[in-house]
């Protein structure tokens, strides 16, 4: 079930930590979790309040926690936040609570306890055991659909069954670490046999990422119902694409070194907790569409389970940095957008028995609504690179060169609420590693 509204959410809350007050990102009603190494070599989770992260591992030590507040914050102590992750809503509840009380203004100040957030490194916020990518953004499916089969984009199951694949787990990376271009075989339409070589179509795909929580034993398939109970938290996602080696390989058993060689996250784990006054309905279905299969079905989770995340994608070329011009906005979405509810696509992905484990994680597949700017890659907004598209810079663009850098955001906004943010999910493209 959707998490229920508490004193946390309070629009009028503030913190003594002053930044965090009217903080773009991460004000005192947000409180994301997270792992990063501070300034003295220390590696711990922590907690985002503005400008500032809350060391977890000093708030532990305080004696100012107790009961379960008490026991979620030891669970974060180490460098990675699994034992957090697998506790579950409960723990994560009374932690957020607690420490909304402890930064609340009004509250001793324990500054003691704080990291300069610009001293510190963002590190992977837990150990990702497996990683699977779902495409549930219709929108995107069916603008890619139609370059490739304009009289029928969707295939045949794509409104009745969730799609996915298992992607790499290794190679995912938290945002700022640049990405190297790929090599690999790649053929293009007018060419009459593949070559081996740099890909020339990189791109970038705007997604949001799901964090498991406690996760399911093998055999045991987690129903709709308790498929809320079973998430973590929420990231951003960049799943970078050499569509050139992709449209190669693809067939016939789907994307594999397209996709594999790096995918960028965000640092911040925003919790379900603090996306509680962002829940939505999810958006009806077409007459002619069909209704999900009783196992994915649920009126909650019908009534409550999207989200209102407003999501953009920026460009930054080498050329435009160095000239100081602002990054130009590619995309501006909106993750209510997806066809299936982030329950939907846990509960699918144990329906046959296969079981999830804290801190693994899943992408909801590339985020597009049908407006001309909410186009969540470069592959549809230039139609396969047949319509490039001018920088500020008067560079012109198809797809990503090296040098190049993509800046994910996202932030949810509700009337009535303070609005949060996920932080920066951005990288640069270097060269071909010869």
């Amino acid at each position: 079930m959707p998490t229920l509204l508490d004193q946390t959410h309070d629009a009028e809350l503030r913190s003594w930590v002053q930044d965090a007050n009217g903080h773009p990102d991460f004000p005192i009603q947000n409180l994301p979790l997270g792992i990063f190494r501070a300034f003295n070599g220390a590696v711990q989770g922590g907690i985002a309040i503005g400008d500032h992260i809350l060391s977890l591992r000093a708030l532990a030590a305080s004696g100012l926690l107790e009961g379960q507040a008490l026991v979620a914050c030891e669970a974060a102590d180490g460098e990675t936040l699994n034992r957090l992750l697998g506790l579950g809503a409960g723990y994560r509840t009374e932690l957020r609570r607690a420490v909304s009380a402890l930064l609340a203004q009004g509250a001793q100040e324990r500054p003691e306890l704080l990291f300069p957030a610009a001293e510190c490194e963002l590190l992977l916020p837990a150990r990702i055991g497996d990683y699977t990518d779902f495409y549930a953004g219709t929108v995107h499916a069916e603008n890619v659909g139609k370059l490739f089969r304009p009289d029928s984009p969707l295939l045949p199951n794509y409104k009745w069954v969730p799609v996915g694949y298992h992607g790499r787990s290794s190679s995912i990376r938290v945002s700022v670490e640049p990405v190297r271009r790929p090599a690999g075989q790649r053929k293009l339409p007018d060419e009459t046999a593949p070559t081996f070589g740099p890909a020339r179509n990189l791109d970038f795909e705007l997604e949001l990422g799901i964090w498991v929580g406690p996760g399911n034993r093998l055999g045991k398939p987690i129903t709709i119902d308790e498929s809320e109970d079973n998430i973590a938290g929420y990231c951003l996602l960049n799943d970078w694409s050499a569509r050139d080696i992709q449209s190669w390989e693809y067939q016939p058993l789907g994307p594999f070194l397209g996709k594999n060689f790096h995918t960028t996250i965000s640092g911040w784990i925003i919790t379900p907790e603090a996306l509680a006054p962002f829940r939505q309905a999810q958006a009806p279905r077409a007459a002619n569409d069909p209704q999900p299969l009783p196992y994915l079905f649920s009126e909650s989770d019908q009534a409550a389970g999207a989200l209102n995340l407003r999501l953009e994608a920026f460009l930054l070329s080498a050329e435009m940095r160095s000239r100081g011009v602002a990054p130009h906005r590619l995309t501006r979405t909106n993750a209510a957008s997806l066809f299936w509810t982030p329950a939907q696509l846990v509960t699918h992905h144990t329906s046959n028995g296969c079981n999830l484990m804290p801190g693994d994680l899943l992408g909801t597949g590339t985020i597009s609504s049908p407006s001309p700017e909410g186009l969540g890659s470069l592959l549809e907004l230039t139609r396969g690179g047949a319509e490039p598209f001018q920088l500020p810079s008067g560079e012109m663009r198809s797809f990503l060169e090296d040098g190049d850098e993509v800046i994910l955001r996202a932030r949810a906004y509700r009337e009535g609420y303070v609005s949060i943010g996920f932080g920066e999910c951005c990288a640069a493209i270097l060269p071909v590693d010869s």
